[in-house]
């Protein structure tokens, strides 16, 4: 990578206009001559477009909203510059933000994400992925660290809200697969490139604010739960695979009650339809990732967790009786990896 690499910031838009002026503010700001902006927005009936062009971005408009996935994929084409940095269109950065995002490249990270902020506590500090599939953000409601503190280090996946890495290794990953539209592309891209021995991470020193709410409607519980399979599905060694199948099974009977209970039964059983429909593209997604695979089945397994740390997982992931059954079914597999 250039010692100064050119940086191609990718917004995606949606009905943005009311939060995209504070972003744009700020990029015009940090951007170093030769850095670039692609905003793709995806059929928004407001001004997103328009403030983008005027901000001097490059600009592609979709007349219909072709999802998270599909839009960066369409942006990152257009892009020239050595390091990709994905940004949505609400995550302002703080001064300095530029040189520290592209750092990371520079010291042999291989994806990486900033830290994110929500006011003045974090919104994640790098993404946890448990066994399961399960994935939340890292720290979440936790005090923000002071500016400078902490460094670099490994995370489970790097978030979509701030996510970056060369440009070359995106195009040789394919990008995220436009079929998850959106939530968890940024996970299953993230085991993509630790299948391949890449090192993931973030960089706190790379610090943006974004204005970030969990709940989407019932609709985000379809999308989640499918992309989590889609993504075990595709991503997880077959020694791995066949090791947590017992767990995984036990998460969807435990599943359903919840769903049921929390009003999204029919979006958990819409997700199982759609995930038994596109199961043999999959299975074919599936024999093309794994042939790039070059890490073993207990190397990819230690990016994983057993502990459900997510604060939105309420008493469940408070359980001390389910902590330690967790850990000691994450030992035994752990354990059956290394000497398999």
């Amino acid at each position: 990578m250039p010692a100064r690499p050119r940086l191609s910031v990718l917004v995606v838009t949606f009905e943005s206009a009311a939060v995209l002026p504070a972003l744009l503010a700020a990029l015009r700001r940090e951007l170093a001559p030769g850095d670039e902006l692609v905003v793709v927005d995806n059929g928004s009936g407001d001004r997103s477009a328009e403030l983008a062009r005027a901000a001097g971005a490059r600009v592609i408009v979709n007349r219909a909203n072709t999802g998270f996935a599909a839009a960066c994929n369409q942006g990152a084409a257009a892009t020239t510059g050595d390091v990709l940095l994905l940004l949505n269109p609400d995550a302002v950065p703080e001064p300095g933000f530029r040189d520290a995002i592209v750092g990371p490249g520079l010291e042999g990270w291989d994806l990486w994400m900033g830290l994110v902020l929500d006011g003045d506590v974090v919104n994640t500090s790098g993404g946890v992925v448990h066994f399961t599939g399960l994935a939340w953000a890292g720290e979440a409601g936790q005090p923000a660290p002071p500016p400078g503190g902490g460094g670099q280090r490994p995370v489970g996946f790097a978030s979509g809200a701030c996510l970056a890495l060369p440009r070359k290794a995106w195009v040789a990953l394919g990008g995220f697969s436009p079929d998850f539209f959106m939530y968890h592309e940024d996970v299953d891209l993230s085991l993509r490139m630790r299948l391949r021995g890449g090192r993931v991470g973030v960089d706190p020193a790379a610090r943006v604010h974004h204005d970030y709410a969990f709940a989407k409607g019932p609709a985000k519980w379809r999308a989640l739960e499918r992309n989590r399979w889609a993504t075990i599905v595709r991503c997880y060694p077959g020694p791995l695979l066949a090791a947590v199948a017992p767990a995984l099974l036990v998460l969807e009977l435990a599943l359903w009650p919840a769903a049921l209970a929390g009003g999204w039964g029919g979006e958990k059983a819409r997700a199982s339809v759609d995930v038994l429909g596109a199961l043999p593209r999959l299975l074919r997604e599936r024999r093309e990732i794994q042939a790039t695979r070059t890490v073993s089945p207990a190397r990819f397994a230690d990016g994983l967790t057993a502990d459900l740390s997510s604060p939105y997982l309420g008493a469940l992931g408070r359980s001390r009786v389910l902590r330690l059954a967790l850990r000691a079914y994450w030992w035994g597999v752990r354990a059956l990896l290394r000497n398999g």
